[in-house]
Parts: structure tokens; sequence; C-alpha cells
């Protein structure tokens, strides 16, 4: 069994509704739900010229493997109406796997941990509810979250 903290975000029609179906998806896809952030609104990151996201992360056990995955998530993602048209851009359902226990993977196709979670608060804010002693490359996420100048934009608005 694999463990996978994954990012969600959507900020596109309704937001909460796309979170909320990626997390029933995942469970009706044999994957269990350990636990799961609240949700937060997030001001767009990369491309800035688009509505504000909402983002969340879930600790996610599951018996694939991480590009079998990477793949269930973007199945969930077509389902629920994602298109891929611009890099960056406005999206109904982003999942990334951020980080699997004791796996690192650096393809083509999928690079864990993510290349790029360390430095973006609207997924470092959501994971610290999910595992508060989380540390990478010997920092805390309690550490991190404070260097990170954005995090002072990033406000609770649901659960899931």
């Amino acid at each position: 069994m694999s463990r996978y903290y994954v990012a969600l975000g959507s900020n596109m029609g309704d937001r909460l509704a796309y979170l909320r179906a990626a997390l029933r998806e995942l469970k009706e896809s044999g994957a269990t739900v350990v636990r799961a952030s609240a949700v937060y609104e997030t001001p767009p990151w990369g491309k800035t010229d688009q509505p504000a996201f909402l983002n969340a992360v879930a600790l996610v056990e599951s018996d694939l493997e991480p590009a079998d995955f990477l793949a269930l998530l973007q199945t969930i993602e077509a389902a629920n109406e994602r298109t891929r048209e611009v890099h960056w851009g406005p999206r109904t359902l982003d999942l990334d796997i951020i980080y699997a226990e004791g796996v690192q993977c650096d393809s083509a196709y999928l690079t864990l941990p993510h290349p790029y979670f360390w430095e973006r608060a609207f997924v470092l804010v959501p994971l610290r509810d999910v595992a508060a002693d989380f540390s990478y490359r010997g920092e805390t996420i309690a550490h991190r979250i404070a260097a990170l100048p954005d995090a002072a934009a990033i406000r609770e608005v649901a659960t899931l």
C-alpha cells in the first residue's frame, strides 16, 4: 500500500463541488482517503490573471504504483471537465501527487516529490493540516510556510 499526498485545486465553476467530487471518485476507485485538509482560497500562482483557486491536500492510500495512481488522477480530472489548454491556466480540477512516502521518481511522465511543492504556500498550508510534522530536506513545514511571502494571502473557507 502506497501513501500519496495529493494536492487538489479548482478555479472554474463550482470549485468546492469539483474538489468534493475528486475525493468521492478516489474512494470509489478503491483508494482510501486517510485525511483531508480544510479548503483554502488562494491567489493564482504562475499565471496570475485568472480567478482565485480553492485548494486542499489529501493523504491517500492506494495499491496503485505511482504512475498508475497519476493516471487515475488524470482520469478523475477528465471526468470533471479538466482541459489542458493553457499552462498554469484556469481549470475545473487539478490533482497532483506532491509527495509519496518512500518514493523518488524522475521521468518524463512523473516527478516525485513534485518539483515545486516546497515553493508553493497554496500546497503547504493545506499539507500542514494533513501532516503537521512534515519536513523536507531538514526543514519543517511550519518554518517553510513562515518563509513564503504569499502564505498570508491564503484563507480557510470550507471543509471537504
